[in-house]
């Protein structure tokens, strides 16, 4: 399968860790709830979704039994690529970290290094880096690999030159931009990280957080990049005006992708852009 050269992967991020419950209610925080997501955002032109797990009380979690419930609800209810989140919240310990491999998800991502994350901190010691890599390489795992700062950029070159490009034989990025303690969202930071991103890289993508988010979007489609977009990421669809569900941002994200003359790609076509099987 070709991918079409004005394709664009838009990735949805429907629920993250930062986020309480209680102060978004219409944030997906169940398996129930993210199977419509994923059904949604998947016919609004989203190709791959972004999980961080939640438990019965709505509150992160990096429980087994959970992240494969999630994985189930997700594939049963659209083809979208299901990519879980390495990271979980900023207070789970490294080494149940490692266990999100288990679920079987067909990505991963992989943070290249530690950040300030507001008032708390993102670990991610290089040791930890490695081994989680060494892992999604055994496991046949598609890490993302999350840059945070350009000190990321260069640790990601590191890795590579170190283990290798991944399983598929691809390699991708995401920028993630806007976080206090990480990169700016601006077009300059961006520009400056994927001036450095390494030859091996073959496909990349960005996300803005809260008021970045649109002029992230917009140079990362002025570059030839592609988007995550998602309630993780930002709350408000204008300012002053809440989001009203995960499908809008994709759907904005699509409109705007159109603007760029940029066409949504189906879940195979990104799985062949980023070198995931295709699904059984």
């Amino acid at each position: 399968m070709s991918v079409p050269a004005n394709g664009l992967l838009v990735t949805v991020a429907p629920t993250g860790a930062e986020t309480a419950k209680a102060d978004v209610p219409h944030l997906p925080t169940t398996p129930e709830a993210i199977a419509e997501t994923a059904k949604a955002c998947r016919a609004a032109g989203a190709a791959m979704i972004h999980l961080h797990v939640r438990d019965g009380e709505h509150r992160p979690t990096l429980d087994l039994t959970l992240l494969r419930e999630w994985v189930a609800a997700v594939r049963e209810s659209s083809d979208l690529i299901v990519q879980l989140s390495t990271g979980g919240s900023v207070h789970d310990p490294l080494d149940q970290r490692f266990q999100v491999l288990d679920a079987e998800p067909e990505s991963c991502s992989l943070t290249m290094g530690t950040t300030n994350f507001g008032d708390d901190v993102f670990s991610n010691p290089w040791p930890f880096v490695c081994d989680l890599y060494q892992l999604a390489l055994e496991r046949r795992v598609v890490p993302e690999f999350e840059l945070f700062d350009l000190g990321q950029v260069h640790a990601m070159r590191k890795l590579l030159d170190k283990y290798g490009v991944p399983a598929g034989g691809k390699v991708h990025v995401d920028l993630v931009m806007g976080v206090p303690g990480g990169m700016n969202g601006t077009t300059d930071a961006l520009v400056a990280a994927v001036h450095d991103l390494p030859a091996e890289t073959t496909s990349w993508s960005a996300t803005g957080i809260g008021r970045s988010t649109l002029s992230v979007m917009l140079a990362s489609l002025s570059k030839g990049g592609h988007l995550r977009v998602g309630m993780e990421d930002v709350l408000t669809i204008s300012r002053g005006v809440a989001v009203e569900s995960n499908a809008q941002l994709v759907e904005r994200a699509v409109a705007i992708g159109a603007l760029a003359q940029r066409t949504p790609l189906a879940p195979d076509e990104a799985r062949e852009l980023i070198g995931v099987p295709a699904r059984a």
